[in-house]
């Protein structure tokens, strides 16, 4: 037990609690770090604004900024501090003189300034919780030997506050242990909405999930893929990049080209260097921002610095929202920018209330005259403060305007709608635990912190904005936001223009946005630009928003976007290779030029060998006619006849027909003429050496056998046709084969009748036979009297028409398309007729 004498009778937080200050410096080593004597050697005293009423609240707010190291606090803030320090005191006034609002019931106040240092807000919120720590005053004596008189400490009941998420985390987590109910006016860490660790914390304003969620809805439908995220350290900035993450995970569609850090305590050439990492990522243009000020300023003159005007899409948090000191000297670089910001509105009774503070109406903030001075560049004489000797000093008489607070209304609605919020689950307990009695009643004293904290998460009114303050079942404000964007071209005054909201889904006017330049259409930040038509999508691995776009070539598709197929075998992509079409399918047309020089030829031929049978046919019984061997000379002549006619089967349209016919008469033609020479130069030669042996005439010589054999001959081709005809009956096909070059444009199908190039060549295989049979008893024959002038033609004829074969084999086999062979197969029938025909000739003249 320590025992100490005190001096005064007096005690104070520090000075003469003492009963309790073990527990406290203990509690202080483990939650700070160091020990309360500590504050006294930095030369610092505990500032606060004290109000006094029936009911106290807590109030902590950024009233300086982060002190330089080993000073806890730095410069005054006007926005984030004296104005949401004065938006509250306004709220209190305000909801003391309601006669509804609390009535017969004194709100009052102590007010910390957290110096926006988590540490630092910690120490000072522990005046919150001394009144309900247990004291040991027994050894405490005062100088005189009498016991001390201690004043009893007040007890707040909940706290308005903190601004910062990390100071509301460090605060939050003291609060929770004494039951103290905690309302924030602009925390919106989404680990705030944690009611395992943070049960007692509520807030006004929305989390950054809600914002987050309005981000991703944002970059979806400005139709961007791939974009990079930039968080200053600490939960805010983290927590806020980490809940966008996360999102857009579940959301799809939404890849992230980076995501950088910006240290606590940026090195020199730091900020060129996040430049240079977004730069590698250079189709990621769109960078979604949760940064402070200081460091979307730094950011922005680090992408001016690298001469990055407009490249940068920059969608920012609410911190940044429609704040022209972050963009201050940098407006060119941020021109374009999407901000967010909670919904808010101008409250015009706290316009009137702070434009008419002065140094006389407002000794209640005691911070007031540090911003009276800030504000009109002027000193007041202040017991140990040093100023600049060349600043003027403050006269009282100055008025603040409304240009001296610009932002004001985007951070007083909140401070007073935190306030009346705490003021109206205050009035529903009394209500219920007090019904009936003036003032605070012995049921609420004192208040109980859990009962109340059901209270204030049931409370449902029309905020100072009109809109409505409620809470969720962790504390949290509906998602209410306005969007923002910087314009600079076509606006009469270049500034933030409000282009949409969101609440709970978008509501984005995508006319009304302008960017670099003027521009009305949305730059892109894709990973890959979408494929051309025809293209499937080679996906990077990993990434699920980046691909390599590949063409579906020659006879594939795009079966979907990642996938080319093949057509089927009869049909052919379409131009843009979305699908298949149909081949087009294609005949010997008679106007080709394929088919008029045939048929040219083969009318020349028919006229020929019809004027000849005509001949024939008239000199029937003349001696030259019986000479020359006239049944024989019919049929060669009707083969001939054959051979010209079997053109007009060979270009006509093919059916089941056509394509019998084509079978019948494409080798009976070449095999009757064949027979018919076969059976003449057999004759000639069997006569010749017959002669050469007796005087006795062969066999089979006279007209009737010759046609016999002849007629023989030919059987055995009828005979092969017509097992063709039952093996494989005759019918069409088309070939989708031949006619299928690399580019599908040129690609045709061809109707024809099932006659392979080798079934050809076998249907005419027998006629070879007897060609080559027939020039071997030709050469035989080559010896006999030239006075027998028969032989020698028939020798001629056959020697040239083995070469027309030898050339005609491979050519035909070398040859792609139908109609091509089709002519070579005809030229050659063709000149085969003119020997046969000038070989007739020569014999009869």
């Amino acid at each position: 037990m320590i025992s100490e004498v005190l001096s005064s009778h007096q005690c104070s937080w520090f000075g003469t609690s003492y009963g309790y200050k073990p527990w406290l410096r203990l509690l202080w080593v483990l939650l700070v770090g160091f020990s309360p004597a500590s504050r006294a050697q930095q030369g610092t005293q505990p500032q606060s604004i004290k109000i006094e009423g029936d009911i106290t609240l807590g109030g902590l707010f950024p009233m300086h900024s982060r002190g330089p190291a080993g000073i806890p606090c730095g410069e005054i803030k006007r926005e984030k501090g004296i104005h949401r320090l004065e938006a509250m005191l306004y709220a209190l006034d305000q909801i003391n003189s309601d006669p509804e609002l609390l009535p017969n019931i004194t709100l009052g106040a102590r007010i910390l300034d957290t110096c926006s240092r988590d540490t630092y807000a910690l120490e000072q919120s522990l005046t919150f919780v001394q009144a309900l720590i247990q004291k040991d005053n027994s050894d405490v004596r005062c100088s005189n030997g009498e016991p001390p008189i201690f004043p009893k400490p007040e007890r707040v009941v909940g706290v308005i506050g903190a601004s910062g998420s990390s100071v509301s985390i460090m605060v939050a987590n003291v609060l929770r242990l004494f039951a103290i109910p905690q309302i924030s006016y602009a925390s919106t860490a989404p680990e705030l909405s944690d009611k395992s660790r943070y049960e007692f914390f509520s807030r006004v304003v929305p989390p950054d999930s809600y914002q987050a969620q309005a981000m991703v809805d944002i970059v979806k439908n400005m139709g961007w893929n791939y974009v990079s995220t930039l968080a200053s350290e600490g939960n805010y900035g983290e927590s806020g990049v980490d809940a966008f993450l996360q999102i857009s995970r579940e959301a799809g569609g939404l890849c992230i080209a980076q995501s950088i850090r910006i240290p606590r305590e940026p090195r020199p050439g730091e900020f060129d260097k996040i430049i240079k990492r977004l730069m590698e990522t250079s189709n990621a243009r769109g960078v979604i921002i949760f940064a402070n000020e200081d460091d979307i300023k730094r950011v922005l003159q680090a992408a001016k610095k690298a001469n990055l005007t407009g490249h940068f899409l920059f969608v920012g948090s609410d911190s940044w929202g429609s704040k022209n000191s972050a963009i201050e000297d940098q407006e060119e670089v941020a021109e374009g920018a999407v901000t967010i910001l909670p919904k808010r509105a101008s409250i015009d009774g706290f316009d009137q209330y702070f434009t008419s503070r002065s140094l006389e109406n407002n000794r209640r903030n005691i911070w007031f005259a540090e911003f009276w001075e800030d504000d009109f560049k002027c000193k007041l004489t202040r017991p140990g403060i040093k100023y600049d000797p060349g600043r003027r000093k403050c006269t009282g008489d100055e008025r603040i305007s409304r240009d001296s607070q610009y932002e004001q209304e985007g951070k007083v609605q909140f401070v007073i709608d935190a306030v009346y919020a705490m003021a109206h689950a205050l009035h529903s307990m009394h209500l219920d635990l007090c019904a009936g009695s003036m003032g605070v009643c012995e049921k609420m004293d004192p208040v109980d912190g859990r009962m109340l904290l059901q209270y204030i998460r049931s409370v449902n009114f029309n905020g100072s904005a009109g809109t409505g303050v409620m809470f969720n079942e962790n504390g949290d404000a509906p998602g209410r936001y306005d969007i923002f964007q910087y314009q600079m071209s076509n606006v009469s005054n270049p500034g933030y223009k409000n282009i949409g909201q969101w609440t709970n889904h978008l509501r984005l006017n995508s006319e009304e946005m302008q960017w670099s330049g003027g521009d009305r259409k949305i730059p892109e930040s894709v990973c890959s630009f979408p494929c051309e038509s025809g293209e499937r999508k080679k996906m990077v691995k990993g990434v699920p928003c980046c691909w390599h776009c590949e063409l579906c070539d020659g006879y594939q598709y795009l079966l979907d976007e990642f996938t080319c197929d093949m057509c089927p075998f009869d049909m052919r992509p379409l131009e843009n290779r979305t699908g298949c079409r149909p081949t087009p399918i294609i005949k010997l047309e008679w106007s080709s030029p394929w088919a008029i020089i045939p048929v040219f030829l083969a009318i020349l031929g028919i006229l020929a060998t019809t004027g000849a049978i005509v001949t024939f046919i008239r000199f029937n019984d003349t001696p030259i006619v019986r000479a020359s061997g006239r049944e024989l000379s019919y049929v060669l002549l009707t083969g001939i006849f054959l051979i010209y006619l079997i053109t007009f089967f060979m270009i006509a349209e093919p059916s089941v027909a056509i394509c019998a016919f084509r079978r019948l008469f494409l080798g009976l033609g070449m095999c009757i003429s064949y027979a018919a020479m076969l059976t003449k130069t057999n004759r000639i030669y069997r006569i010749f050496e017959q002669g050469k042996k007796s005087v006795t005439p062969p066999k089979f010589i006279s007209p009737t056998s010759q046609l016999i054999i002849t007629f023989i001959l030919i059987s055995v081709q009828l005979l092969a046709v017509f097992i063709w005809f039952g093996v494989i009956p005759p019918h069409t096909i088309i070939d989708y084969e031949e006619q299928k070059p690399p580019n599908p444009e040129f690609a045709r199908g061809i109707l024809k009748c099932d006659m392979s190039d080798l079934s050809l060549i076998l249907c005419l295989s027998y006629s070879i036979v007897l060609m080559i049979t027939c020039t071997v008893y030709a050469i035989k024959s080559r010896g006999v009297p030239e006075t027998f002038n028969e032989a020698k033609p028939i020798g001629f004829t056959m020697y040239t028409t083995c070469i027309i074969w030898l050339a005609f084999v491979p050519i035909f086999f070398g040859t792609a398309q139908s109609t091509e062979k089709r002519v070579f197969l005809d030229v050659k029938f063709y000149l085969c007729c003119c020997y046969h025909f000038v070989h007739l000739l020569k014999v009869k003249l």
